[in-house]
C-alpha cells in the first residue's frame, strides 16, 4: 500500500491506495450500470481491501481503477454500461463530503510505503454476524453508493463491508474453475448490490462482479499468466 496524510479545509484524512494498480481490472459507473470485471489478482486484491476497510474506520480506502490497462473483449461493453471509474470506501463516520474529493485526490501525490494485514477469519465472522442481522427491518448497516467526480463512493461500516470482502473472495477464488473462464470469457460471478440498501426501484445502483482471466504471456510456462 501506499499511504498519505492530507488536509483539506481544517481536516486531515488519511488516505491509502494499493501499491501497485490492479491490471485486468475495471468499474464501470453504477449510474448506468455497475458492472465490476477482473482477473484473479485483482478480485483477490480487492477481497483484501474491503476486508481492511472494515477495520480501518479512519482510513479513506483509494482504489484507482479509471485508467488501468485495456481488458481485451470489455472495454465496449465497459464504455456501454456508463464508462470506467474509480472506487473509494469510506467509514460514515469519517462524514467525507463528496464535493471535497477531487481536491483531496489531486494532493495524493507524496505516499510513503504501507504494509497492512488483513485476518481473514475475522473478515468471515464479521460477515456472518452481519448477513444474520440485513434482514431485519431494523438494519441500517449498509453500503451506500454513490458516484461523483468518476469515482463510487462506497460509505459503510464493518459488517457491509465485510460482507462484500466475501464477495470478492468467492469470486478470485471460483471463478477461474467456471465454464468458460479458460477460454477468457467473462464469468458473472456474484453481486455486492445485496449489501447496498434495500431499493425496489428497477433503476436502483448495483454492482455485479465478474471474473476474467488475465492474458496469457507469450512463450510463459503453461499456468502461468501475465499481470
Amino acid at each position: 500500500m501506499r499511504e498519505f496524510r492530507v488536509w483539506t479545509g481544517p481536516r486531515e484524512y488519511r488516505v491509502v491506495q494499493p501499491r501497485d494498480p490492479l491490471r485486468h481490472t475495471a468499474l464501470a459507473d453504477p449510474s448506468g450500470y455497475g458492472w465490476l470485471v477482473g482477473d484473479q489478482d485483482g478480485l483477490s486484491r480487492l477481497a483484501a481491501l474491503f476486508s481492511f476497510a472494515a477495520c480501518s474506520r479512519h482510513t479513506v480506502v483509494h482504489v484507482p481503477l479509471r485508467n488501468g490497462g485495456p481488458i481485451d473483449g470489455a472495454e465496449q461493453y465497459l464504455e456501454h454500461c456508463g464508462g470506467r471509474v474509480d472506487l473509494v470506501l469510506v467509514h460514515h463516520s469519517l462524514a467525507l463530503r463528496l464535493s471535497a474529493w477531487p481536491d483531496l485526490r489531486r494532493r495524493l501525490v507524496r505516499g510513503v510505503p504501507l504494509t497492512v494485514r488483513t485476518d481473514e477469519r475475522r473478515t468471515a465472522r464479521d460477515a456472518a454476524v452481519w448477513n444474520r442481522q440485513c434482514g431485519h427491518a431494523d438494519t441500517r448497516e449498509w453500503l451506500r453508493p454513490a458516484t461523483y467526480a468518476r469515482t463510487l463512493f462506497l460509505t459503510g461500516s464493518r459488517g457491509p463491508f465485510a460482507a462484500a470482502a466475501e464477495e470478492f473472495a468467492y469470486a478470485a477464488s471460483w471463478g477461474p474453475r467456471q465454464a468458460g473462464a479458460a477460454r477468457g470469457d467473462p464469468v458473472l460471478m456474484t453481486s455486492i448490490t445485496n449489501q447496498f440498501p434495500p431499493d425496489a426501484d428497477l433503476r436502483r445502483p448495483e454492482v455485479d462482479i465478474s471474473f476474467k482471466a488475465a492474458p496469457r504471456v507469450v512463450g510463459a510456462p503453461p499456468g502461468r499468466r501475465g499481470d
